[in-house]
C-alpha cells in the first residue's frame, strides 16, 4: 500500500505528528516543578538512567532538543550495586538522595513536599519465580508511595514505567487505589511513542480484525513491550476496548505447530508481514532461524484475535502487522528503526513523562498497562499449567484510547 492510500485511509499520520499533542508549555528555568524519583537501581542504562537523565538533562523528542520542565529534587533506589550512578549525579546535579521512600517524598519533612513522582521499578539484583517472572519490589515501594499520598491527603502526577507487576492480583489492587486517589496516573512501555515506520497511526474506530506483534529478548522484561506494541495499536478499534477473554502461552515448535494449524492459521500472514518490516532479523524463515521463541495467544472479547511472538535468541526489532476489515492489504510498522543515537524510544516517552509532571495531563489511560499488566500475568500461569489455554475474566478492562496517539516521528 502506497504513502499516498494510506493518508487517504487516515492511517499514516503527519510528518511530524504536529497536532497529535498540545505544545509543550515554555521552559523559562523559572517556576519549575519539583520531582521526586523513586527506582529500584541507579546505574549505566538502566531504566532510571535512560528515563531519568533525560528528565535532569533534556531530551530530543522528534528530532528537537527540549530542555526539561522540571526539576529531580530528590531520589530513592532500593539498591546500590557497585556501578551506582546516583550519588555522582547527585552532587553534579543539585539533588538529595533520601534512605526512604517517603523521606524522599516529603524532602524529610511530614507531609508529601513534591509536585510529581516518577517510579521506576526495573533493573537491580531481585530473585525470579518458578516460572521465570523477576519479583521486582513494584508492590512494596509503590504502596509506600501511596501511603504518603494519603497520610498527607493529596496526591500528585505519577509515573510508573513498565508493568504493575508480575503478579496480578498486586497489579489490580495498586491500580485500585491510586484510581481511588484519583491523581494523573500515567505507566507502561516506552515502545508505543517510538518512532513507527511508517508513521501509522489507526484512526478511532479503525474495523481491526486480527493484528500480532512482533518482538525479541526475555519473554518477562521485553515480552512487556511486544504486547504494549500491539495493544497501542488494537485499542483503537471499533467500539473501544473491551478487554481480553483468554491467553495462552505456546512455546517452542508448538509456535509453528499453531500457526500452521486452523485455529492459528490467520496469524501466519500478519507474522510474515510483521516480519518482512524489520531491520535486524536473522535470514530464512522465522521457524528454522528462531531457537525456542515464545507465542502469546489472546481472544478478545469483542472477537479481535491477537498474538505477540517473542523470539528469544534472535536479534530483532518490535513491529506490528494487523488486517483492516475492507482491506486487501495488511498494515504494518516498524516500532523503532535505524538510528543515529541509541534507545530514541527514550526521548518521547521523556516529553510524556515531562509533560505530566508539569502540566497533569496524561497521554495514554493508565487502563492500557493494567491490561497489558494482567495479559502477560495471565500468559505466565499459562506457562505454569504446561500451556493451558487460560480464561481471564480478570481481564474485561473497557477503555477508550486517546484521541491522539502521540509518538515520535523523526
Amino acid at each position: 500500500m502506497t504513502r499516498r492510500k494510506l493518508f487517504e485511509l487516515g492511517l499514516l499520520a503527519p510528518a511530524m505528528n504536529a497536532a497529535a499533542a498540545p505544545p509543550l508549555p515554555p521552559c523559562d528555568g523559572t517556576g519549575k516543578k519539583k520531582i521526586a524519583a523513586i527506582v529500584t537501581e541507579y546505574r549505566y542504562n538502566s531504566h532510571a538512567d535512560v528515563l531519568i537523565g533525560r528528565l535532569m538533562a533534556g531530551y530530543s523528542a522528534n528530532g528537537v532538543w527540549t530542555p526539561p520542565l522540571n526539576h529531580i529534587v530528590s531520589l530513592f533506589a532500593d539498591q546500590t550495586p557497585a556501578n551506582d550512578q546516583s550519588r555522582d549525579l547527585a552532587a553534579r546535579n543539585g539533588f538529595r538522595i533520601y534512605p526512604t521512600v517517603r523521606e524522599a517524598l516529603t524532602l524529610g519533612g511530614d507531609k508529601l513536599a513534591v509536585d510529581g513522582v516518577v517510579f521506576v521499578g526495573e533493573h537491580g539484583n531481585y530473585p525470579l519465580n518458578d516460572v521465570g517472572q523477576k519479583m521486582y519490589p513494584r508492590h512494596r515501594l509503590f504502596s509506600q508511595i501511596l501511603d504518603v499520598y494519603e497520610q498527607s491527603g493529596r496526591s500528585v502526577p505519577t509515573l510508573f514505567d513498565k508493568h504493575f507487576s508480575y503478579s496480578w492480583d498486586q497489579a489490580d489492587e495498586m491500580y485500585r487505589r491510586a484510581k481511588k486517589l484519583g491523581f494523573p496516573f500515567m505507566a507502561g512501555s516506552s515502545i508505543p511513542v517510538t518512532v513507527r515506520q511508517p508513521a501509522m497511526d489507526p484512526p478511532l474506530d479503525a474495523p481491526i480484525t486480527e493484528a500480532v506483534s512482533l518482538g525479541y529478548a526475555d519473554p518477562d522484561a521485553y515480552g512487556f513491550h511486544t504486547i504494549e506494541g500491539l495493544q497501542c495499536m488494537v485499542e483503537r478499534r471499533k467500539g473501544g476496548e473491551t478487554g481480553i477473554q483468554s491467553v495462552q502461552w505456546i512455546q517452542g515448535d508448538d509456535v509453528w505447530k499453531w500457526r500452521d494449524s486452523e485455529r492459528g492459521s490467520w496469524s501466519k500472514p500478519l507474522l510474515e508481514e510483521a516480519a518482512r518490516m524489520q531491520l535486524r532479523l536473522l535470514p530464512g524463515p522465522l521457524e528454522s532461524t528462531a531457537k525456542d521463541p515464545v507465542l502469546f495467544v489472546f481472544n478478545y472479547i469483542d472477537g479481535l484475535k491477537g498474538a505477540s511472538l517473542v523470539l528469544t535468541h534472535n536479534s530483532a526489532n518490535f513491529s506490528v502487522a494487523m488486517r483492516v476489515k475492507g482491506q486487501d492489504t495488511l498494515l504494518s510498522t516498524l516500532e523503532g528503526g535505524p538510528t543515529g543515537r541509541p534507545l530514541p524510544n527514550w526521548d518521547g516517552f521523556a516529553r510524556c513523562v515531562d509533560l505530566l509532571m508539569a502540566t497533569g495531563q496524561t497521554t495514554w489511560p493508565s487502563e492500557r498497562t493494567l491490561l497489558t499488566t494482567g495479559a502477560l500475568s495471565f500468559c505466565f500461569e499459562s506457562k505454569r499449567q504446561g500451556g493451558k489455554e487460560i480464561e481471564t475474566p480478570q481481564l474485561k478492562i473497557k477503555y477508550r484510547a486517546p484521541t491522539h496517539s502521540w509518538f515520535q516521528t523523526a
